[in-house]
């Protein structure tokens, strides 16, 4: 007996075989998340470098007296809250928060509706739809600058084509709308142009997740005799709600950082009637040169984004646990 119990490397063998099973498994998914993180890592440092360093220096220079010097010698004076304080008591604040809100709001409204409209048209069959489907996505697809430059043209007062056509029929005053010198319509046309320009993302968007509600909803319902309005209500509506969801939440990022089509279109004018909380960030930095107070512009743009995508978010969740109860 003493023998055989003092066989060199018997229990560690049956140890070794009572551990096997489950370090195999354990060992497997370790070299798994390695792979994954290993896959992950060019995209995190792609995202650290070009996305994650430009905000933390805006947010850095928010906070800086940052002038042209300091583009040579990298030195700039920490300014605590005085860009804050400056952009805040500008007196023009209010003015530009308010043109923001009406731009962002009017636009977002009219592109979306559009959108859904054309979207709930495309969802049916009928000849050339694809055709033309494709073709309402050229505004998407073309440069800013150069869809912004055509409309300037086409709504000059003297020689724009919109003034001609409604003057063509009788609707505008002789002499024609001053679309981009009035005051109190500049801000229309250009939140006219973004509209134009946002419709076709709000239209694919919408348009793909259309396609994903299955259509024996749709035929069962008719089949009891639901109206558009009623299917459109409990059905699509409900479905559809992570799209509009995505649609909202980037819509509002994207409109409420708009820079060349008010720029190209209006200049901000006339007297400020056009101008926005990031047109002002950009004119700030690059036409005064003071880049510390463009910055702290930019980064009030920022926490009014997450701010925005935080609520909207948080009270879309709320309603849809609620539609569930």
């Amino acid at each position: 007996m003493t023998q055989v119990s003092s066989i060199p490397g018997a229990k560690p063998a049956a140890s070794t075989r009572a551990r096997g099973p489950a370090d195999g498994p354990r060992r497997h998914r370790r070299r798994e998340r390695l792979a994954q993180w290993l896959f992950l890592a060019p995209a995190m440092l792609y995202l650290v470098a070009f996305f994650g360093f430009p905000i933390v220096k805006n947010l850095v220079m928010g906070f800086q007296d940052y002038s042209t010097a300091s583009l040579f010698t990298g030195q700039a004076p920490f300014a605590g809250w005085s860009n804050y304080q400056a952009i805040f008591t500008s007196g023009l604040f209010g003015k530009l928060v308010l043109n923001t809100a009406l731009f962002t709001v009017a636009s977002m409204l009219g592109q979306f509706v559009i959108g859904m409209a054309l979207a709930l048209f495309f969802n049916r069959r009928f000849p050339l739809n694809g055709l033309v489907r494709a073709l309402l996505l050229l505004p998407w697809l073309l440069p800013m600058v150069a869809s912004a430059t055509v409309w300037r043209w086409m709504l000059g007062q003297d020689t724009g084509v919109v003034n001609k056509i409604l003057e063509g029929l009788h609707v505008a005053p002789a002499g024609g709308v001053p679309w981009l010198s009035s005051v109190s319509v500049a801000l229309f046309s250009v939140t006219l142009v973004n509209i134009w320009v946002g419709i076709p993302f709000n239209l694919v968007i919408l348009y793909s997740g259309l396609k994903e509600i299955p259509p024996e909803l749709y035929e069962a319902a008719a089949l009891d005799g639901v109206g558009p309005w009623s299917r459109f209500r409990y059905i699509t509506w409900p479905l559809l709600r992570p799209v509009v969801t995505v649609v909202v939440v980037l819509g509002f990022i994207y409109t409420v950082k708009v820079i060349d089509i008010i720029l190209v279109v209006t200049g901000g004018g006339p007297a400020n009637s056009s101008q926005t909380l990031a047109v002002e960030s950009y004119q700030l930095s690059f036409k005064t040169f003071l880049f510390g107070q463009g910055a702290a512009m930019g980064n009030v743009l920022i926490l009014v984004s997450l701010v925005f995508a935080l609520v909207y978010l948080r009270f879309n969740r709320q309603a849809i646990l609620t539609e569930g109860e």
